[in-house]
């Protein structure tokens, strides 16, 4: 299986962007703030899997574990329409997690 990157999941937001154009909220940066508020409803759903079922049934259950993803790719849906409205690029995305990363590994 190959990776899936960042760049993948943008473009094709941006795709279904282009589709719903005038149906959907445009990607602007006064419209983040629902983008966000919208994917924590989402990490909300893919709590209660986990919460109503227990961890291990969310992840062995095949139906539940479906139900389980496809929320969670609601959540990485709405992650990518917040990059796309704040303009934030792959790259930039990779350098901060990269710093981020490094300082975490001397934290404590």
């Amino acid at each position: 299986m190959e990776d899936f990157t960042i760049n993948e999941m943008l473009a094709m937001q941006n795709k279904l962007q282009e589709k719903y154009r005038g149906k959907w909220e445009p990607i602007t940066p006064e419209a983040g703030k629902n983008k966000l508020l919208w994917m924590v409803g989402e990490v909300g759903e893919v709590i209660d899997i986990v919460k109503k079922n227990g961890d291990q049934k969310a992840s062995q259950d095949p139906e539940l574990r479906r139900s389980l993803v496809e929320e969670l790719s609601d959540v990485l849906m709405y992650y990518n329409d917040v990059l796309l409205c704040y303009g934030i690029t792959a790259e930039e995305l990779k350098n901060a997690y990269t710093e981020k990363y490094e300082r975490n590994l001397t934290r404590w």
